[in-house]
């Protein structure tokens, strides 16, 4: 059995905060990043989790996060935002956008939101939900230089880039799709490390371009579905960072000399009053009615339940909430080196 500690979820959020302050963000981004990191975490998205924060904090060192950005609106009209993000941390920058796309919404119907030179994100399910607790429908995408190989490349050529999308129910849950554009996330990578386990086959290739299960040598993902992944994370280049006039993929591809600094992303906000198109309310119960209808399909054999997209996370947020938070060992042991270095007391252990 892999070891592994539980955490409360509060404490962990709460030192959480107080690493990002210490590492030189203002109190109030600093617990933005906490709530967004260990909301993955909640949902059992360890990949975008906890996980993630040593990697944060060398990047900030480093110069290639900006822990107090200059964001700033470059174009706005009543629909459109084109923001500025002077490498912020992701989180805070994208819940920036994000409400005020959905701002927009409310009033004329769409807010479509794009953000150049922002960092990592984490999951992108926050931000599409954020719209969706509106009872509107979110959407969220983003790109990265490239770590996938295209279909029949030995080599880098896309970015695994994520899309979320949610829409409101009343009895259900907001359905919620967050899904890579690869088999998997490259931060289970991280996890699986941390856990001493291999990957499954067909998750990555190693520098050389051939298959490993070996998660330390996993340096790139493969698309999801073939050409669909692929093709979808080609065209979110298309409509993020060459529609911001930051190309991330073909600077790389092309060996030219304006590469962009470690760590950037564009990504696209968006949010859609569906009031403006019928009733609210009757969307909400349709919704209902079509994840009862899924669910009431006949089951292959051996399948218990069929599930609706954001289910599955929204009964390990329940459980995780009420029970703790799972760390590996290994992460655990790579946030008390953090701890250490700030200053910072570890959350108790359950």
């Amino acid at each position: 059995m892999v070891d592994q500690v539980l955490v409360n979820w509060e404490a962990l959020q709460a030192f959480t905060k107080a690493i990002f302050a210490r590492a030189g963000l203002p109190e109030k981004d600093a617990a933005t990043e906490a709530e967004v990191l260990v909301w993955a975490n909640l949902r059992g998205v360890d990949s975008h989790g906890v996980q993630r924060i040593p990697l944060y904090i060398n990047s900030i060192e480093a110069g290639y996060y900006n822990a107090r950005p200059n964001i700033a609106v470059i174009k706005e009209t009543p629909a459109t935002l084109f923001v500025e993000a002077d490498h912020a941390m992701g989180p805070v920058v994208t819940v920036f956008a994000m409400e005020r796309v959905i701002a927009k919404a409310r009033e004329v119907g769409v807010g479509w939101g794009l953000i150049r030179n922002t960092t990592h994100q984490g999951a992108m399910a926050y931000y599409a939900l954020m719209a969706a607790r509106q009872g509107m429908a979110g959407l969220a995408f983003v790109c990265n230089p490239p770590n996938t190989a295209p279909t029949g490349a030995r080599a880098a050529g896309i970015h695994n880039s994520p899309i979320a999308i949610a829409v409101p129910g009343n009895q259900h849950n907001p359905i919620v799709l967050d899904m890579a554009t690869s088999v998997v996330a490259q931060g289970k990578m991280q996890v699986y490390i941390d856990k001493g386990l291999p990957i499954p086959e067909g998750w990555a290739l190693d520098k050389d371009g051939n298959p490993t299960t070996d998660p330390s040598k996993a340096a790139l993902m493969l698309p999801a579905g073939g050409y669909k992944g692929y093709g979808l994370a080609l065209l979110f280049e298309c409509l993020s960072s060459i529609m911001a006039g930051n190309p991330l993929l073909s600077p790389t591809l092309l060996d030219l000399e304006n590469k962009p600094p470690r760590g950037t992303q564009n990504s696209v906000v968006v949010a859609v009053n569906i009031g403006l198109f019928t009733d609210v309310e009757g969307y909400k119960d349709n919704i209902d009615d079509l994840a009862k209808g899924i669910k009431g399909l006949p089951k292959q054999p051996g399948v218990d339940e069929i599930l609706i997209p954001g289910e599955p996370e929204d009964r390990v947020h329940a459980q995780r909430k009420a029970e703790g938070i799972p760390l590996p060992a290994g992460t655990f042991a790579r946030l008390q080196e953090v701890a250490v270095k700030f200053g910072v007391e570890m959350p108790p252990t359950l």
